[in-house]
């Protein structure tokens, strides 16, 4: 059974750092990709980075780009999310989400939509008081 474990979450003042760790169990073979995702109250799920295992790529949503970094051993099955200078915007869940082949969406090789994935995590608080 392929279970997700994310965490990390906490309180923390405007200005600093979290780092949010997600272990991934139960498949045999390598996943496609892995990201980080987060929904803030009476807000949708939004994405926010994602890294491709066959290439290495890394993608970031453009609100956390040069701020949070995303990281991880596809050996392990893991990813990490090193977040920097936090910002009260940031306050939200975070979700990991592990996906097990490309998705394609208008014909172009997608990443950042929820479909894009197969299994989420349950989720980790992260709130930044300013």
């Amino acid at each position: 059974q392929v279970q997700l474990v994310d965490s990390g979450g906490g309180l923390v003042q405007a200005g600093g750092s979290l780092r949010l760790s997600c272990a991934a169990s139960g498949r045999t073979v390598s996943w496609y990709a892995m990201g980080w995702f987060r929904q803030a109250p009476e807000k949708e799920r939004e994405f926010v980075a994602a890294i491709r295992w066959s290439t290495g790529n890394l993608y970031y949503a453009e609100s956390v780009k040069g701020r949070f970094t995303i990281s991880g051993d596809n050996a392990k099955n893991k990813v990490y999310l090193q977040m920097n200078s936090l910002e009260p915007g940031d306050t939200a869940v975070y979700y990991c989400a592990a996906g097990t082949g490309p998705r394609y969406y208008r014909g172009v090789l997608s990443y950042l939509r929820k479909d894009d994935y197969d299994y989420w995590g349950q989720g980790t608080q992260v709130t930044v008081s300013s």
